[in-house]
């Protein structure tokens, strides 16, 4: 059993006295997530007035599927829109990868630098094809029923840990050990989200909070890892490739 107060007060004093700051880190990572969402939006959400969907209610109501169609035809996004969100969401992957490798390099005190959070795109193909297949994975098992969907997720949580901490070890070979590595582990980890849904609320309902959220949360994660890695000590951490 993990000790789980134990992980959450280490993270709050590595986002106290890290140098280079994880929150100033955080902040860069929030405001590049926030573009990108932006962005996103602007080029996904089509501009629809309260008029435009007052018409479309009306041609529903009334059977005019034609007017229905053609309406969803002239707001569906263009090819090049659709294919410039996948390219930001690919971004995207690949700068929290960066994120996860500063919180790592924080952790185990070796070279954390603002420049981490590019280094992601050292191994930027492993970490977009992995994210794709657990989302697939996720996602079929998601077509059973809601429970088998997370406990999905719950299987696969360390998978992105797994090829951060040995890029060379195939996304395949990730999914796997994280299988491995969360077998009797799902609920330890759940009860451990569950201790920390405050932080989640308040980055819902309150502006900029992920500045602090992002870098406290994703670390407590990440010494969640190094603790099923058997790496987590009170004094500094030491990273053994070997584990």
């Amino acid at each position: 059993m993990i000790d789980s107060s134990s992980l959450k007060s280490r993270a709050w004093e590595l986002c106290k006295s890290s140098v280079p700051s994880l929150i100033v880190v955080g902040l860069i990572y929030s405001l590049l997530s926030m573009i990108i969402g932006t962005l996103s939006a602007r080029l996904m959400g089509p501009s629809v007035s309260v008029r435009d969907m007052e018409r479309l209610m009306e041609a529903y109501s009334s059977g005019n599927y034609d007017y229905v169609a053609s309406f969803v035809s002239r707001y569906q996004p263009s090819a090049l829109a659709s294919l410039i969100d996948l390219a930001l969401q690919a971004v995207m992957m690949i700068v929290s990868a960066g994120f996860l490798i500063f919180i790592f390099n924080t952790i185990r005190s070796t070279n954390a630098s603002y420049g981490n959070l590019l280094d992601g795109f050292g191994i930027a193909g492993k970490v977009i094809l992995l994210n794709l297949l657990e989302g697939l994975l996720i996602g079929l098992w998601s077509l059973l029923l809601v429970i088998p969907g997370i406990i999905a997720w719950y299987r696969y949580r360390m998978a992105i840990y797994i090829l951060i901490d040995h890029p060379e070890k195939s996304v395949i070979q990730c999914l796997r050990e994280s299988r491995e590595m969360m077998k009797g582990h799902k609920a330890e980890l759940f009860r451990l989200d569950l201790s920390m849904i405050g932080w989640l609320i308040l980055d819902l309902f309150i502006p900029f909070a992920a500045v602090w959220t992002a870098p406290y949360t994703n670390t407590v994660w990440a010494l969640y890892y190094e603790d099923r890695c058997g790496r987590v000590s009170d004094s500094a951490y030491s990273f053994n490739p070997d584990l």
